[in-house]
């Protein structure tokens, strides 16, 4: 499918509300104390642009994952010496203009790229996911993505936070979503999508890039409890994380 330039709109892909906004973020973790060293690293993304629970959600996840990743945030454009001995980087949801974001992380671009390339695992969650694409982002994936509210066909045509049902791998699932991408794959692209929306726009993918792995989703698989609280939202299969867990090991080659 052609992709359709992006909207000039804000997009959110996270719990940022005014209410929090006005709190402030908590400080997150920024060490790996405690935290068995022989369990793999995952590398977190926790820079200005994201949400207070976007980075610290995905870190609950990952160290309750199959493999017990311990982890260490970064609160700028991540560097060689940052990724080095990890096994995942995460760019997570949160941003609220892509564009600023980009300018902020542009420059670790090819440290990015040469890390995933010589075997890392990135792996990119709405906001993430955007970046994962070309216009602008890191250009991890065989195609781009493009914002699915923005889709001709799409279920969701507005911003609000929301619950989406997808097919993952052909079963009916449901997700939490708030203005995620869908994923345009070129048509020789070598990749697995794993889940994809009610008009059938890829919504979870993973894909070869070099000797890494590129795994990416428009909804947020680790949203927990308290995101679906905070909007009165309801999720028909309960608050499950057999999906993230299967992102994450199919990511890292584990599936």
């Amino acid at each position: 499918m052609t992709r359709q330039p992006l909207a000039p709109r804000p997009l959110l892909c996270g719990l940022v509300t005014a209410a929090l906004l006005a709190v402030g973020c908590a400080p997150s973790p920024s060490g790996e104390e405690r935290q068995p060293a022989e369990r793999p690293l995952a590398v977190i993304y926790d820079g200005p642009q994201g949400c207070p629970d976007c980075a610290p959600s995905i870190a609950k996840v990952l160290r309750k994952a199959p493999q017990h990743f311990r982890v260490r945030y970064v609160k700028a454009a991540p560097k060689a010496s940052d990724l080095a001995g990890a096994k995942l980087y995460v760019q997570p949801g949160g941003g609220s203009d892509l564009e600023r974001t980009w300018r902020d992380l542009k420059g670790s671009a090819g440290v990015v790229r040469t890390w995933v390339r010589n075997g890392g695992g990135y792996l990119g969650l709405c906001f993430g996911a955007y970046l994962a694409g070309r216009h602008p982002g890191f250009g991890l994936l065989p195609g781009d993505t493009n914002g699915y509210i923005d889709s001709p066909s799409t279920t969701v045509p507005d911003g609000r936070d929301t619950v989406v049902p997808v097919k993952w791998k052909g079963k009916p699932r449901h997700m939490y979503f708030q203005d995620g991408p869908a994923f345009y794959l070129n048509e020789d692209a070598d990749a697995d999508v794993l889940a994809t929306y009610p008009n059938g726009d890829a919504a979870v993918v993973v894909a070869p890039y070099g000797k890494g792995r590129v795994g990416v989703s428009g909804p947020h698989p680790e949203a927990d409890e308290s995101w679906y609280a905070e909007k009165g939202l309801h999720n028909p299969d309960g608050i499950l994380f057999d999906l993230a867990h299967e992102l994450i090991e199919a990511t890292t080659g584990r599936r």
